[in-house]
């Protein structure tokens, strides 16, 4: 692609199809047979395991739901997989309800169901928006084939903070870059054709503003301005209501002093309004519930007042409507029309589903067997990963690996067949993951030359996604080993990193270093052996001020899923050339956090030789290590002098042609991201330095020059001003192309 632009402005709502409204009126026409306590059962989802489809133990919480479910008071489930258990419990509530309304079944289907894929955030950095879709497409084909139909992503906050330990979950920190990874992912977990028993429906979340959680801490407040929130936070969600994703989760955070699922704001005034959504709003777990602890209510049925009234349709986990809605609306606190809106909603999603037509169409145990962990589906996960992969440094040439090298690989990380699933594994099964060392050494061959330590235990407690994981902190007892086969090898790989659930929801770290004792083993075996190649396992960008200072070679392989290994292996033997280029900026220390390449000018933003008076730390240089769009390859690309057009916008239909020519002077053919940015350089509020608004992943052959050309009109230029009205204003515009966001050299054009 070589250029795309996101649609903000805010458009009339879109009206409704032919055939939306023949399902509005089926719709409308159950509707109208439903009692109240019906209809209230609809808005009410439930966490369920196997034990429920069956009645359960007397008087416990699972009899009490089990019944629920068969009064058709429960209209949606998640958590409960597997064909056979999603076509029991569904069977047992179409037959016994009064009015057979099939159940939605959900689950956070984040970067695949069986067969993992990488992580979103290492997805996100490989910029290639085709495979991404073809991931998330795959992931809902084996999710459906096991009775799923619904999935609680994608994630598109947009968040500036590594602390946080949910932007694994993401695409970084770039707007635009988030709203196309938005719409690739919603097309590609929806398909053409929702009710196809290959697609699931998508889910945007978290509405709004969760990526900027004060101090990176989970479930924490959110501190700013609605200039912020519509430039930066809401253009990925009005760009996945774009392309008509079937659901919105509300966040846990507040948004301008109010809780996000009481928002009327969010949910009545820009959604449903200005955006002319019409699909399903669910609540977060129990953010209903939270909104009692926010201190805006002051219990759980006022909690159930104010999330229906602002708009909020589901109820996960809270009881809040199952306990109240009734009441609100018999006391008539609430008006029943929220209510029929509401359950609307969420009937015509069943339908668009499929789910009236044919309850039982999603659960096929035969295709979830044939599905699942299938070789096409790990041949996609391969790829995915390897073109994930951002080699940050390549000082002396290490790599592709001389296959006749004696190697030691060596890391706590090394052998990890868990870790590479990541968090949010879906029904991944623990330990399944190619390590590392399988896939080197597959990569390698029979007669490979390679040693191997584990130089340390990195974490010593549980390692799963309830408990907090306890890290090695003193342990060094494997160093000797570790040092001993690092000083007979020619080239030592250093496997290092975070383990899987230590990034994530509820995962935020105050130090976002290397954990436990693997710096201090690392500076050991430097001292053995200067020839290290880092491979980094993570979630998050880390801090990396020593490593980056004296390892001459550093690899960010992410938790890259089912096919980790492998793909490591591809790109460290050369088979495939990395191209990967980082979404998030990785920080020189964690005191410059939240760091970000789109921030704005100061008043005093001069680093002029000398000067003391000035935004700066006076520690550590304002630069990050290594910023947004930074990647390196096995080809060396040189970039020409930019070219424009014509020097100025004059009309509303008015275009102008920025080309660059980008030459590969290497031996290697390589794929180049080359990116757009722009900067605005007076407006009626502070503008960022710049902003990524078009790319192009251009294949370019050893010793080839190709020509790259970007198309940039007035639509592109415009942003909310300073009265909150959307729209472009006349001025002077620099436009940057390069191979990153520290690209400098720019021309000047003007709208007119």
């Amino acid at each position: 692609m070589a250029f795309s632009c996101q649609n903000n402005d805010d458009s009339e709502p879109k009206e409704i199809s032919k055939s939306d409204d023949k399902i509005l009126q089926k719709a409308d026409s159950i509707l109208g047979l439903m009692t109240l306590d019906e209809k209230i059962g609809q808005l009410n989802q439930y966490s369920v395991g196997a034990e429920m489809t069956g009645p359960g133990d007397k008087g416990s919480t699972s009899q009490k739901r089990y019944e629920m479910l068969l009064n058709g008071e429960v209209g949606s489930v998640l958590n409960l997989l597997g064909a056979e258990n999603t076509y029991k419990l569904q069977k047992q509530v179409v037959e016994q309800s009064r009015l057979g309304i099939p159940l939605i079944f959900a689950y956070d289907v984040v970067h695949g169901y069986k067969t993992m894929f990488p992580l979103p955030l290492a997805e996100s950095c490989s910029w290639n928006l085709d495979l991404m879709q073809q991931s998330a497409a795959v992931a809902a084909k084996e999710a459906a084939s096991a009775g799923l139909q619904w999935t609680f992503a994608p994630m598109v906050d947009v968040s500036v903070d590594a602390r946080w330990g949910r932007v694994m979950e993401g695409a970084g920190e770039d707007p635009y870059l988030g709203s196309l990874i938005a719409q690739a992912r919603v097309k590609g977990f929806q398909g053409n054709d929702l009710s196809s028993n290959n697609t699931i429906a998508a889910c945007a979340k978290h509405f709004a503003g969760y990526g900027f959680v004060e101090s990176g801490k989970d479930y924490n407040n959110v501190n700013i301005n609605k200039h912020e929130l519509l430039n930066r936070i809401l253009p990925p969600f009005k760009d996945a209501a774009q392309v008509d994703v079937a659901t919105f989760m509300n966040a846990f955070n507040d948004m301008l002093g109010i809780p996000s699922t009481g928002n009327s704001y969010l949910l009545r005034e820009k959604l449903r309004q200005d955006w002319g959504y019409e699909g399903v709003v669910v609540s977060d777990w129990n953010s209903i519930g939270e909104m009692v602890n926010h201190g805006t209510v002051e219990d759980l049925k006022g909690a159930a007042k104010e999330a229906i009234i602002a708009g909020s349709d589901i109820d996960m986990e809270a009881d809040a409507y199952s306990k109240y809605l009734k009441e609100l609306v018999e006391n008539k606190t609430v008006d029943i029309s929220l209510i029929n809106e509401a359950v609307s909603r969420v009937l015509v999603l069943k339908y668009k589903l499929g789910l009236f037509e044919d309850p039982y169409k999603y659960a096929d145990s035969a295709r979830e067997n044939k599905e699942l962990l299938s070789q096409e589906n790990l041949a996609v996960s391969r790829e995915m990963a390897s073109e994930s992969i951002v080699l940050l440094k390549n000082e002396t040439n290490l790599l592709p690996l001389n296959k006749k090298k004696r190697v030691a690989v060596i890391g706590p990380l090394a052998k990890d067949k868990d870790a590479p699933l990541g968090n949010w594994r879906a029904a991944a099964q623990s330990n399944t993951a190619v390590s590392f060392y399988e896939g080197l050494k597959s990569a390698l061959g029979q007669e490979a030359m390679i040693s191997y330590a584990k130089g340390c235990d990195l974490s010593i407690g549980p390692n799963n996604f309830f408990d907090e994981l306890e890290i090695n902190e003193t342990d060094k007892s494997g160093f000797s080993e570790a040092m001993a086969k690092a000083s007979n090898a020619e080239v030592v790989f250093m496997v290092l990193g975070e383990p899987a659930y230590m990034s994530g929801e509820g995962r935020s770290r105050s130090n976002i270093g290397l954990p436990g004792v693997q710096l201090d083993l690392l500076k050991e075996v430097y001292k053995v052996n200067k020839n290290i190649v880092l491979v980094l396992m993570n979630g998050r960008p880390l801090t990396l001020e020593w490593e980056h200072e004296n390892i001459p070679t550093i690899l960010e392989t992410w938790h890259l899923g089912s096919e980790a290994g492998n793909a490591i292996a591809d790109v460290i033997t050369g088979q495939v050339n990395p191209s990967g280029k980082l979404t998030m900026s990785f920080p020189r220390n964690v005191g410059q956090v939240p760091i970000y390449y789109n921030h704005k000018t100061s008043g005093r933003p001069s680093t002029a030789p000398g000067q003391v008076f000035y935004t700066h730390h006076t520690d550590v240089d304002n630069s990050p290590l290594f910023p947004f769009g930074f990647g390196l390859s096995y080809s060396e690309f040189e970039y020409g002098e930019l070219k424009l057009s014509k020097k100025a916008l004059e009309a509303e239909n008015d275009s102008i042609v920025v080309s660059i020519a980008v030459s590969n002077k290497s031996k290697v053919d390589g794929n180049e991201i080359v990116q757009l940015y722009i900067q605005d350089e007076v407006g009626s509020i502070t503008r960022p330095v710049k902003e990524l608004k078009g790319f192009e992943k251009v294949a370019i052959a050893a010793g080839e020059t190709k020509q790259v050309s970007f198309t940039i009109k007035p639509e592109n230029l415009a942003y909310y001003r300073r009265d909150f009205t959307y729209g472009t204003e006349p001025g002077s515009f620099k436009v940057l192309i390069g191979a990153s966001s520290a690209v400098s050299n720019y021309k000047t054009f003007t709208l007119k």
